[in-house]
C-alpha cells in the first residue's frame, strides 16, 4: 500500500432546512393558529481517527466531501429530518489545518477521536415559533442556515513508541525487520527507505511496542535537503528516539552531533524526549576493533545510553529491547 501522509481536500457541510409556514386546518376549529415545524440541521463533515488505518491514501483520490442538507419543516409541527453527517476516517495522529489561512483546526490522536471540519447549518424556525400575544398568525419562518465550506490540509504524523533516527544506510530497516514482522525494503544504497515503516516489536510475554523506521537524515535535512522536512515531522510523535550510527563511522561523536543538530533545528522540543544510541553492524568488527570500541564510546556524551548491536547477527538486541521498554514506560509515566 502506498504511504500518503499529506493531502488537501475540500469539505462542505449541509445547509439547514427551512422552517415551515403552516396553519392548523381542521373542521370546527376556526383560527387554529400556526403549526409550521422547524427545519432539520444540516450534516457536518467530521474527521474520525481509526487505528486500522495507516495512510491518507483514500483521501488522495477522493478530495471533495459534502454532507447532506437538512430537510424543511412541515405542517403539524413536524421538524425536518437532519442531514446525514459525512465521516472521514483517518489514521491516528492526523492533524487538520485550514489550507487558506494556515490555522490549525485540531488533531485526532486516539481511536474514535473526532474533529468537526465543517459544522452543519442550523435549521430555520417554523412560524409556530414566532406567534405572540399580539401576532397570533405569523406568516413568516426562518430559512435554513448556510453550511460551511473550506479547504483542509490533512497531515499525518506517525504515532510510534520508538522512532529510529540515523543517516541513510545506518541499518534502521534491518533492525526493524529483525525485531518485528515488518519487511521494509533493504539494500546497500542510500535512501532505500522512502516512507516510514511501522513494526510491532514483541517484548516478553504478551507485551509489545511500536517502532517506526524513518527515512534517513542528512546534514541540512531541517532545510529540506534530502527527504528532510517531509519525514522529520514523524519523529515528533515518538515517545523515545533511538539514534543509529554504524560502528565503522570514523567519528562517532561528530556523526551523533550532526543528527542531534538536525533534530534540534527542526523542533527544539524534540531534545526533551528520551534518547539512546545504537552502534550498528558490530559483526563487521575484528577482535581488535571490538576491544577498542569501549574507548571510542567514551568520546560520546556520558549521559547517552549506548548499545552496540548487530541486527543481522542478532547481537545485543535483547539488551536493547529491555532498555527501550524501560524508557517507553518512563516516558509514558507508567
Amino acid at each position: 500500500m502506498k504511504f500518503v501522509d499529506y493531502v488537501t481536500i475540500t469539505v462542505r457541510s449541509g445547509k439547514g432546512g427551512a422552517g415551515a409556514v403552516s396553519f392548523r386546518r381542521e373542521p370546527h376549529v376556526p383560527q387554529g393558529g400556526p403549526n409550521g415545524g422547524n427545519g432539520g440541521k444540516g450534516g457536518s463533515v467530521i474527521l474520525e481517527a481509526d487505528h486500522h488505518l495507516y495512510t491518507l491514501l483514500d483521501l488522495r483520490y477522493n478530495r471533495h466531501h459534502f454532507a447532506d442538507k437538512g430537510q424543511n419543516g412541515s405542517s403539524n409541527l413536524k421538524t425536518g429530518k437532519d442531514g446525514q453527517d459525512m465521516i472521514l476516517r483517518v489514521p491516528c495522529g492526523t492533524v487538520a489545518k485550514d489550507t487558506d489561512t494556515g490555522e490549525e483546526l485540531g488533531e485526532v490522536m486516539h481511536p474514535s477521536d473526532r474533529l468537526v471540519l465543517a459544522r452543519g447549518g442550523r435549521g430555520g424556525k417554523g412560524n409556530d415559533h414566532f406567534k405572540t400575544a399580539t401576532n397570533r398568525t405569523p406568516r413568516y419562518a426562518q430559512p435554513g442556515e448556510e453550511g460551511e465550506e473550506r479547504n483542509v490540509t490533512l497531515e499525518l504524523k506517525v504515532l510510534a513508541d520508538v522512532g529510529l533516527v540515523g543517516f541513510p544506510n545506518a541499518g534502521k530497516s534491518t533492525l526493524i525487520a529483525a525485531l518485528s514482522a515488518a519487511r521494509p525494503k533493504i539494500a546497500d544504497y542510500p535512501f532505500t527507505t522512502l516512507e516510514p515503516n511501522l513494526g510491532v516489536v514483541a517484548y516478553r510475554e504478551y507485551m509489545s511496542f511500536v517502532m517506526a523506521d524513518i527515512p534517513g537524515i542528512i546534514e541540512g535535512a531541517h532545510e529540506g535537503r534530502g527527504l528532510g522536512l517531509r519525514f522529520l515531522k514523524h519523529i515528533e510523535r515518538n515517545a523515545v528516539l533511538l539514534f543509529m550510527i554504524p560502528v565503522d563511522t570514523e567519528d562517532l561523536a561528530h556523526a551523533y552531533t550532526i543528527l542531534l543538530d538536525e533534530i534540534a533545528a527542526f523542533n527544539s522540543e524534540l531534545l526533551e524526549k528520551p534518547r539512546m544510541l545504537a552502534l550498528t553492524k558490530i559483526d563487521l568488527l575484528s577482535t581488535e576493533e571490538r576491544a577498542a570500541l569501549a574507548l571510542r564510546i567514551q568520546e560520546l556524551p556520558s549521559e547517552l545510553p549506548v548499545f552496540p548491536i548487530s541486527a543481522v547477527a542478532h547481537q545485543g538486541l535483547d539488551t536493547l529491547k529491555d532498555a527501550l521498554w524501560r524508557a517507553i514506560q518512563t516516558a509514558k509515566g507508567v
